[in-house]
């Protein structure tokens, strides 16, 4: 058995990324390789700490899954804006956009067959 696996850590921002290579024993959590990354000491806004985000390989995870050999570590930013907020927002939108054509036309239809 080997004394220690070979995992990343990666965090981006839309100006900088950097993907941290890590030997960590085995057993080690996302958490644990997170921390060891000391990838707060580059990035000023992140806070290495339980309430993190992160996920393993695109699918998020907690923070003490167990890493193995080869997996990749990721840190996510939080969201700026709710994007079931942002869909709600652009359904209203567009009905209302909806409605207000619906009275153009049919005030139209109205007045057409008057003149």
């Amino acid at each position: 058995m080997s004394d220690s696996i070979c995992v990343e850590v990666a965090y981006a921002l839309p100006e900088k990324q950097r993907i941290v290579k890590l030997d960590v024993p085995p057993g080690t959590t996302a958490l644990e390789a997170v921390t060891l990354s000391k990838l707060e000491e580059v990035f000023d806004e992140l806070v290495v700490g339980p309430d993190l985000k992160i996920g393993v390989w695109g699918k998020a995870t907690t923070a003490d899954r167990v890493l193995i050999a080869g997996e990749r570590v990721e840190i996510y930013r939080p969201l700026l804006v709710d994007p079931k907020e942002v869909r709600k927002a652009r359904a209203a939108k567009a009905k209302a956009a909806r409605a207000e054509g619906g009275q153009d036309a049919s005030g139209a239809s109205d007045s057409d067959p008057s003149d």
